[in-house]
């Protein structure tokens, strides 16, 4: 064994012991970490409470601020109050985690905002379901009691209900809070995730990234009080950067759900409409086999074809876990399949025109308006094909 020393910014030296691989070995028990912007009014307040409880506990442990750009003095107080300090210019609550967590010593880490809204006098609850093998903990606010004036009506009852509810869609994480920021795991379930957000989206991609790597995710209730100082969450950003997040992330919910009842909601009424008119040439042609079937077939159509691409872009670039699809399609599937069937898509559409040209010499000719429509559909979704076939021979190409 040998000892690696590594300084940080104006904070002094800490060690780690490293084995013969070069693996850090982690030489405290836990490491509590704050991102910090401009709170100097409960910087000191949460650093000394964090330090008192490490030391009532019995826990060897560190309190890490990440400085993201503070203007005031809390890093100065921050230092004074016994915390370990890191620079991070580059603003963000997930860019703050993402240069202080890889930095911490602990080998539990529990992560919350320094603004005095959570407890850090007692964190013994979120360390307890780590010990008996969990690898995420999430604290849940509306359980363990919402202060008079904590939460503004918008985020208690819209915003974060919306954003758990699709996360436990999504994922099928059993979680009522799923944006409390008290949080803690093990520096092991942390390196799984491989976490990329560096806006307040970093919450939800941790969850969405711990339920598909099967990590097991406990939760419990935590108190949440007023905070101290300034609110730096913007209401509408920060919901969308959540909400533009889930969407990326999930293309089956996005594209290939939707465009399945889309295609067959348009199927339906496009085969009902000839049904309903067959044998009657002087009916009247039915509006739904004219412009509401071919209208949901081809965005139908069109929602699954993107939608096998987003699913293969974001398991390329690991939003997503490599799944059977991905798999069958890289090892089965080539441009000229794809060019075969938009062929033969294309062919049947303008076999249907050709046979709209005789078809008033039958004995019941069809309705010209319902078989136009399925051609014209046929043609258009072929068209459709070939692009995306392009698109995904390109991307395979990577």
């Amino acid at each position: 064994m040998r000892e690696a020393v590594a300084v940080l910014p104006d904070s002094g030296s800490t060690t780690a012991t490293v084995d013969e691989t070069g693996t850090e070995e982690c030489q405290l028990d836990i490491s509590i970490v704050m991102p910090c912007l401009n709170e100097e009014a409960s910087i000191a307040i949460c650093v000394q409470k964090a330090m008192a409880w490490l030391e009532r506990s019995g826990y060897r442990g560190e309190v890490l601020v990440v400085d993201n750009g503070s203007t005031d003095r809390s890093r100065e107080l921050a230092l004074a109050a016994g915390a370990r300090v890191i620079e991070e210019p580059r603003r963000g609550y997930g860019r703050a985690y993402l240069t202080g967590v890889p930095q911490a010593q602990g080998k539990y880490i529990i992560m919350g905002d320094c603004d005095d809204t959570y407890d850090f006098t007692n964190l013994e609850p979120l360390i307890a379901p780590l010990r008996d093998g969990y690898d995420l903990v999430v604290g849940n606010r509306y359980a363990g009691g919402i202060r008079p004036g904590a939460m503004t009506w918008s985020h208690r009852y819209i915003g974060t209900p919306v954003i758990t509810f699709l996360l436990r869609t999504f994922t099928g994480a059993r979680l009522g809070d799923s944006q409390c920021g008290l949080r803690a795991f093990t520096r092991e379930a942390y390196q799984r995730l491989g976490l990329h957000s560096t806006g307040m989206e970093f919450a939800s991609e941790m969850i969405l990234k711990a339920m598909r790597r099967r990590l097991r995710v406990a939760e419990v209730p935590i108190p949440y009080f007023p905070r101290v100082g300034e609110a730096k969450l913007n209401t509408f950003r920060d919901g969308w950067r959540h909400l533009r997040f889930l969407m990326l992330s999930t293309p089956a919910y996005v594209f290939t759900v939707p465009g399945l009842i889309l295609s067959l909601m348009g199927a339906i009424a496009m085969a009902s409409a000839l049904l309903v008119s067959r044998g009657n040439a002087d009916a009247w042609p039915h509006w739904s086999a004219v412009f509401v079937g071919p209208m949901l077939l081809v965005v139908g159509i069109n929602a699954l074809l993107l939608g096998l691409a987003a699913h293969l872009v974001a398991s390329g670039k690991g939003i997503i876990g490599k799944s059977r699809l991905s798999r069958l399609y890289r090892q089965h599937f080539s441009l000229e399949a794809f060019l075969v069937a938009a062929g033969a898509l294309i062919l049947a559409g303008i076999g249907l025109y050709v046979f709209l040209g005789v078809a008033p010499a039958l004995d019941s000719p069809p309705q010209e308006a319902q078989v136009g429509a399925l051609a014209q559909s046929l043609m258009v979704v072929g068209v459709d094909v070939v692009l995306v076939a392009f698109l995904l021979g390109l991307m395979k190409t990577e």
